[in-house]
């Protein structure tokens, strides 16, 4: 199908992301700005609200010939919303704006607007509002809007603290490496790499838990999208600790078997892979988070020491390059 007017698309996504957007939300798609009441939860006072925007553009975040449109909407809302359960937040609202090139028909379109809605129905929350406009290349820029009573940060880790990790890493790495070879996969764990790759999950759920009050709750948490080294390298930084890496935690069987068929480092693939979208926390007792699992440590910072290290099993410390995706690298 051909690529029709700005206002009839508009209409089109109106009606394709037209989800049940919450009570909070007065005004959505279809106005000239959205409007969104006060967040709080019922009989509760008002929350401080945890805003984040995220793009994903062509050439630079993806590859057309890798994911098909509803891949795109998909990954461009979870990447977003992965940001808000690294802080403890519950979604609220998103705001899409796109940029397209001519030759994206009205019907690729339609397949990434299902994308962002399939997305948005696993948080929790609607496209509430947005903008659409013609460029050289797909940018997808999703700016989400969450509440929390009280947000995870990532300066609050103390030496002792317990680290842990809810969701894989260095499969969706495994997963584009497969893609990118031409691989077809072939068995179950390089399936579920290409799809850890293509339909990454926000960690919302997990995010609301370790944000919980209780004695498990995190003093410390970051999304992990960049690399597991280079993220959690900003939260040492930030809290002013030394993270200590179990080796034998971060390889799941899946990454091993993925690793072996592209002949790569799984452990290599999990320190510095990318785009897991999983997230780390620190604290007392977050390894008995349902859901998460234990990673490691947090020790003093010491000087001229690198900020992420991997802990022997006679306790000797190796250290790892805090090296992950950088845009300007």
């Amino acid at each position: 199908m051909t690529a029709r007017s700005e206002w009839t698309r508009i209409e089109m996504l109106r009606a394709a992301l037209g989800g049940a957007a919450g009570a909070h939300v007065l005004c959505g798609i279809g106005d000239d700005a959205a409007i969104i009441a006060p967040a709080s939860p019922p009989g509760g006072a008002a929350e401080p609200l945890v805003w984040t925007i995220d793009s994903a553009v062509e050439g630079v975040h993806f590859r057309r010939d890798l994911l098909t449109f509803e891949d795109l909407g998909y990954r461009a809302t979870m990447a977003a919303a992965s940001d808000l359960a690294a802080m403890g937040a519950r979604p609220v609202g998103l705001l899409a704006a796109l940029v397209l090139p001519r030759d994206v028909s009205d019907d690729e379109l339609g397949a990434l607007a299902r994308g962002q809605r399939a997305a948005c129905d696993e948080i929790g929350a609607a496209i509430i509002g947005g903008n659409l406009s013609r460029g050289g290349e797909i940018s997808i820029t999703t700016t989400a809007l969450g509440a929390a009573a009280a947000p995870l940060r990532r300066d609050g880790a103390r030496p002792g603290d317990a680290l842990a990790l809810a969701g894989p890493v260095g499969l969706a790495a495994a997963g584009f490496a497969l893609l990118d070879r031409g691989m077809s996969p072939a068995g179950a764990a390089a399936e579920r790499a290409v799809h850890a790759f293509r339909r990454p999950v926000a960690r919302i759920d997990a995010g609301l838990r370790a944000a919980a009050v209780g004695t498990a709750r995190a003093g410390a948490a970051i999304d992990v999208s960049d690399g597991l080294a280079a993220d959690l390298a900003h939260l040492a930084r930030a809290s002013g600790v030394r993270v200590l890496l179990d080796p034998a935690a971060l390889v799941s069987a899946d990454l091993r078997e993925a690793a072996a068929l592209l002949g790569a480092d799984a452990l290599e693939l999990a320190l510095h892979g990318g785009e897991d979208y999983a997230v780390a926390v620190a604290g007392p007792d977050v390894g008995s988070l349902p859901g998460f699992v234990a990673i490691g440590r947090c020790a003093p910072r010491e000087e001229g020491a690198s900020a992420v290290a991997l802990l022997g099993p006679e306790g000797q410390l190796t250290s790892v390059e805090a090296r992950g995706y950088d845009h300007f690298a």
